[in-house]
């Protein structure tokens, strides 16, 4: 497994070791002990999140207040995104600044995105599997979003055209006025 910072370093971009031959790929999409040796620090997943998306999709950007603050390890079994990790911690010197990678089912490539950050993507494919590990267990209570699109932030999504959100998404709040990290 190989482990790149990315422009925001605790965001890293995963790449696991592939096998291919003749009758196809066998690769380790997670292991525990390889994981923690590249994050450098214990990592405890306690749920797996799996969601299909349509060409043109947009989802985001979530994320989930302390004490149920999660990270993210997040992967794409079929298709291809462009997936964005925004810091929202207050107390870092990368605070509203965001980072985007291409993971796709080809190249394997996985996101770790620590506590602290929104999350979002986009489909680039006629259908984007999309799977994700996560470090806390889902709670309404605790879960807020980020407007996508808020001029703030800037993301420079892939858009071919507009793009299909949910309402509760559209709803979201810009990012000066979202709940943040200490």
């Amino acid at each position: 497994m190989k482990a790149t910072p990315l422009r925001i370093r605790d965001v890293l971009r995963i790449e696991p070791r592939a096998f291919e031959d003749e009758r196809g790929v066998f690769f380790e999409s997670f292991n525990a002990r390889a994981f923690v040796e590249a994050v450098g620090h214990a990592v405890e997943f306690v749920q797996d999140n799996q969601s299909v998306s349509r060409l043109g999709v947009v989802r985001g950007l979530h994320y989930q207040l302390p004490p149920a603050a999660q990270g993210k390890l997040v992967r794409v079994a079929a298709g291809a995104v462009f997936d964005v990790a925004l810091d929202i911690r207050r107390s870092s010197s990368s605070f509203g600044q965001w980072v985007g990678e291409t993971l796709s089912a080809d190249n394997r490539r996985q996101l770790y995105i620590p506590a602290g950050f929104a999350h979002g993507f986009v489909a680039l494919s006629e259908d984007a599997v999309v799977i994700y590990k996560a470090t806390a267990f889902y709670s309404p209570a605790d879960e807020r979003a980020i407007r996508w699109d808020d001029p703030g932030i800037g993301i420079a999504w892939p858009l071919a055209g507009t793009p299909l959100v949910s309402a509760k998404d559209m709803a979201a709040p810009p990012f000066q006025n979202a709940d943040t990290f200490a």
